[in-house]
């Protein structure tokens, strides 16, 4: 194990340092500054090796951590990158991006801030990358079978990376004219530098996945098509029809989903010429929504100059600390400070939209709320609570409702959910014999780290249906559920 008394030694976090806001926000880089690699030490040391490691049940991958932590704690790194990269295709992703629900459930979370886990993880995948210890694992043999793998986000690459190295022939199509879907295009570079995917995309290349860039499944080649030329198909292609806010007003200029402004800034970022793109530069911005999505146009709006941030939530203030009905190892809900917030702006709880307002012009000047109230379960708008928040530019930021359908079950005839999401069985196939869905498209909007987690599962069953065994590792079925997780 990591050093023995290193929890009694060193009692609590430390996290390598933000870069000051005034510096950070002229710039698109990442916000941490360099760890220092004697407190990573420290606290990887921090691991107690549990008898029951509750972190492995937190993470959905069933990450080995505190194999890795040991490693670390030890100095080895490489060794800990091989431990790591047992389990997750893409620790560099997760380990910037994920929430760490392993980190709700450590063990020493009892009674002390837990291991950060987190840190230490990404901390290994950059040493890796930066000691040249990630290089291409091409299969030893093709199998003669092929796949096509639609959707480039973490479900996609993790899925077509596996079934790459099992030997099969895979191709990855996806629509927009880079890979790496809503990783890509989704995330500010503030959270996660786009030098990071092309350096997985290079190892993947170099193993033998193909990819193709600029080719949407269900237009530009029909989803029937490509069942018929491949042995195999996955879709991938996530949740990606955003939740509306039909009130008055809605269909004002300035009022947009989180996701149209998100995109164009980080293909304005990437050197692209975005003819009309949506901009916070001098105006106030209101931004509907308080979860990641939301937090990551806050963090863009602040370096496109906007003159004023809002926030909007319709909920509660979640608590600052664990509430008793969440104990560990639930995964509990509670008052986050991201690095978005920390550069300024208001957060506004219990404020629901009821009309948009404009000017002589048609577009928005303001947004009228009021304070929300419970009434038989459900939130309302309380009567007599009304009042105007000045806006230039709304971005609705209320998450996703699942993925898109019509082409599917015109081409396919794909059954869908209740919920909305692409039906599945217990080994990931839908209704259409081999066409297989892992991640958001089948799970609903979910994590980074369930999106990796679904596509290693989904390419083992892919695996067996095209060879009849597998050896790929299978590390979720469709109806799991992490402790604290809600089902989906």
């Amino acid at each position: 194990m990591a050093d023995p008394k290193g929890f009694l030694k060193v009692t609590e976090r430390e996290l390598p340092p933000r870069r000051p806001v005034p510096v950070r926000i002229l710039d698109w880089k990442e916000v941490y500054e360099p760890g220092d690699s004697a407190v990573l030490r420290r606290q990887a040391g921090r691991c107690m090796d549990c008898g029951i490691p509750f972190c492995h049940k937190g993470c959905p991958l069933g990450n080995l951590i505190p194999e890795w932590n040991d490693l670390t704690w030890r100095g080895e790194g490489r060794a800990a990158s091989e431990r790591l990269h047992a389990t997750n295709n893409f620790p560099e992703f997760t380990g910037r991006l994920c929430p760490a629900p392993c980190e709700a459930s450590c063990v020493l979370g009892i009674n002390q801030p837990a291991v950060t886990i987190k840190q230490v993880e990404v901390s290994i995948a950059d040493e890796a990358f930066s000691s040249g210890w990630i290089e291409p694992e091409p299969p030893g043999r093709l199998t003669g079978k092929t796949v096509a793998v639609v959707g480039s986000g973490p479900a996609g690459l993790a899925a077509a990376q596996q079934l790459t190295r099992a030997g099969h022939t895979v191709a990855v199509f996806e629509r927009d004219d880079r890979i790496g879907g809503l990783l890509r295009y989704g995330i500010p570079d503030f959270k996660m530098e786009k030098r990071h995917i092309e350096a997985r995309l290079r190892q993947m290349r170099d193993e033998g996945t193909r990819f193709r860039a600029g080719v949407e499944i269900g237009k530009d080649i029909s989803w029937k098509d490509l069942r018929a030329r491949y042995d195999a198909v996955v879709i991938a292609t996530g949740a990606t029809v955003p939740r509306d806010l039909p009130i008055p007003g809605r269909d004002y200029a300035g009022v947009h989903y989180a996701m149209e402004y998100l995109i164009e800034s980080n293909r304005a970022i990437a050197g692209d010429s975005v003819p009309n793109q949506i901009t916070a530069e001098g105006k106030h911005v209101v931004v509907i929504g308080g979860g990641d999505t939301g937090a990551d146009c806050i963090g863009t709006a602040h370096r496109q100059g906007a003159l004023s941030v809002t926030n909007l939530a319709i909920g509660r203030r979640p608590p600052g600390e664990r509430p008793e009905h969440q104990p560990w190892p639930m995964t509990p809900t509670i008052f986050e400070v991201q690095s978005a917030h920390e550069e300024g702006g208001q957060r506004e709880y219990l404020a629901s939209t009821v009309e948009f307002l404009a000017n002589g012009a048609g577009e928005v000047r303001a947004l009228r709320v009021a304070e929300t109230e419970f009434v038989d379960g459900r939130r309302v708008p309380k009567a007599g609570t009304e009042r105007d928040i000045p806006a230039d530019l709304v971005l609705i930021a209320m998450g996703f409702t699942g993925p898109e359908r019509t082409a599917l079950e015109d081409q396919l005839g794909t059954a869908f959910t209740d919920r909305g999401n692409v039906e599945r069985d217990d080994v990931f196939q839908t209704s259409t014999p081999g066409v297989f869905v892992a991640g958001d498209a089948g799970r609903g909007q979910s994590l980074i780290v369930w999106a990796i987690a679904e596509g290693r599962a989904a390419a083992a069953r892919v695996d067996e249906h095209l060879m009849g065994v597998t050896a790929l590792p299978a590390p979720v079925r469709p109806r799991d559920v992490a402790i604290g997780l809600q089902p989906a």
